[in-house]
């Protein structure tokens, strides 16, 4: 059983059919999930105990920020359990996947799995010459990501030049909309879903003070199930990353080339 999102993905691209007895309802989600098709055909759970004891799985897949009530009960009853960190790295990535594969007695499909995603990963590589085009992953409520993160790695493996890096921004951290207008990318990461619903945390996506920031920069949309969790689906938001680096690197953002 999975009771944590990336679990799911991974367990459900990874375990042979019939050997996952349930997945967390968020599987089910296709603004969250890149799985929303095979986890149609498999029982959900809520990271509930009183919806896995009673399955007697002989193992539950789970992650290290999430369920921690639910995964101290079953630890202390004797229910295997694995707790999967947030891979920071695609060494991380890679050392998660050949986990996960390994303990569900399926290594082969674990080492295909990524045979895929260095492929893809490698396709079309990040141009080299010049300064690397500046890039702010924008989230709603403001919140962006810095150093010590996947989506820094990817940014800088796609050839972008975080600028959240630089704002001493670490991980996972907000900027106020001063500070991301006054940033000047030559990228504008826009991490969120088209279909969300309307929010107030959304809303600061669309705000005015943003629409200059958009006429000079290449803007992209990364729907957060891109990037949030080790999988072949990395490969798609790398590509997406790639090709704004590929736009901005065509039609300079004349501000940042004035300050450079």
């Amino acid at each position: 059983m999975s009771i944590n999102l990336c679990a799911d993905e991974l367990v459900l691209r990874l375990a042979d059919p019939g050997q996952v007895k349930s997945v967390t309802w968020l599987a089910r989600d296709s603004l969250g999930s890149a799985v929303k098709a095979p986890a149609g055909t498999v029982p959900v759970n809520r990271g509930l105990a009183e919806e896995i004891v009673p399955l007697s799985p002989d193992l539950v897949v789970a992650g290290i920020h999430t369920t921690r009530t639910t995964v101290g009960f079953l630890k202390r009853i004797g229910i295997p359990v694995i707790d999967l960190g947030v891979p920071g790295t695609l060494d991380e990535v890679r050392a998660q996947v050949r986990m996960v594969a390994t303990v569900l007695g399926n290594a082969a499909a674990g080492e295909a799995m990524l045979a895929a995603l260095d492929t893809a990963l490698s396709e079309g590589g990040a141009a080299k010459g010049g300064p690397a085009p500046t890039a702010l992953v924008l989230r709603p409520n403001g919140f962006t990501v810095g150093r010590g993160s996947l989506v820094d790695t990817l940014l800088e493996r796609a050839g972008l030049a975080n600028l959240a890096a630089d704002l001493r921004t670490d991980g996972l951290g907000q900027l106020p909309l001063e500070r991301i207008v006054a940033a000047r990318p030559d990228v504008l990461i826009i991490n969120a879903d088209a279909d969300a619903p309307d929010s107030m945390a959304q809303a600061l996506l669309d705000h005015p003070a943003l629409a200059s920031l958009k006429e000079t920069a290449t803007v992209v949309e990364v729907p957060t199930r891109l990037w949030t969790c080790a999988g072949p689906q990395l490969a798609e938001a790398m590509a997406l990353l790639k090709s704004a680096a590929a736009n901005a690197r065509s039609r300079p953002n004349p501000q940042t080339e004035a300050a450079r």
